[in-house]
């Protein structure tokens, strides 16, 4: 997730195994995708914020010239180390803690979550804070008004898991209809001009956009009551490129219509868009967009 969101090349059949809870990891052994335990930081390493604001560690303060903790930590400072006033790098590093965050919620599998992310918690740089009792490992509460966009995104797009079991299911994609004579699968992987991937597609090293249809009939296990599981169908568009780029809805075969549910573009994930099936759209540079099927 970190190397795919900060641009990295030939990232995005790993990143795909990953969104859809590591079946490649888990499957063979019978387990399900609750037992993929989906983290983009933890108590060790760099927060959130500090994922998007350094590309070094800086853990001088541990007294071990900074020979401490991990050197690579797949992060990306989007261009100054550490703290600025640009309101441009500003911008960019709110909305990738955004994309990280979301994707995480749109994952398959069971999210963890460090404390103090959803806030934009620092420890400046610090990756290795086991040693600190300190203001670089407190948590600073005044964060809760100061990036009061962030928080009220983190409890829009965990709101949006809770309430959609597409993103929670209990078995692994299967890449199947689920009745004989269905054209639409449980999952399907589309690339922006709306036409389903193919094995040159995920071969392209540079190609950092995808569309993700999770059909949210297609869910075959039922829930712990022995019920069956339907909900709404979704659609992931995903765009880690350096510049927009025009999206084409998939044919009226996966939806009629479709509104916008979730946008890390906007600084507490709005969007006011609805689409029809073939309607081209545009995707920022460095977002998602979540959208709903509604006809």
């Amino acid at each position: 997730m970190r190397d795919y969101w900060r641009g990295e090349p030939a990232t995005l059949g790993e990143f795909a195994s990953r969104l859809t809870g590591s079946s490649d990891l888990y499957e063979a052994t019978g387990r399900r995708p609750s037992a993929s335990i989906n983290f983009v930081t933890a108590h060790d390493g760099f927060t959130l914020n500090d994922l998007v604001s350094y590309n070094d560690k800086h853990n001088e303060a541990n007294g071990e010239n900074n020979r401490d903790g991990e050197s690579y930590n797949r992060s990306w400072n989007c261009g100054v180390e550490g703290p600025t006033d640009d309101p441009d790098i500003l911008a960019l590093r709110a909305r990738q803690m955004r994309n990280m965050w979301a994707t995480l919620m749109v994952s398959q599998g069971t999210p963890m979550i460090a404390h103090g992310d959803e806030i934009g918690r620092t420890q400046y740089g610090n990756n290795n804070v086991y040693c600190q009792d300190s203001e670089l490992s407190w948590m600073d509460w005044s964060l809760v008004d100061k990036n009061a966009d962030l928080l009220a995104f983190a409890r829009k797009a965990t709101t949006l898991r809770k309430n959609h079991k597409v993103f929670r299911r209990r078995r692994f994609f299967e890449g199947e209809p689920i009745r004989s004579g269905d054209e639409v699968r449980d999952i399907a992987w589309l690339t922006p001009s709306g036409r389903e991937m193919t094995h040159e597609d995920w071969g392209r090293g540079f190609d950092r956009c995808v569309a993700v249809f999770l059909n949210g009939e297609a869910i075959t296990a039922p829930d712990a009551r022995g019920e069956r599981v339907v909900d709404d169908s979704f659609l992931l568009c995903f765009n880690a490129h350096d510049h927009d780029v025009e999206f084409v809805m998939p044919h009226d075969g996966y939806a009629q219509q479709w509104t916008g549910e979730l946008d890390t573009n906007d600084p507490v994930g709005d969007i006011d868009l609805t689409v029809t099936a073939t309607d081209t759209f545009s995707v920022p540079a460095r977002s998602l967009l979540v959208l709903r099927k509604t006809l």
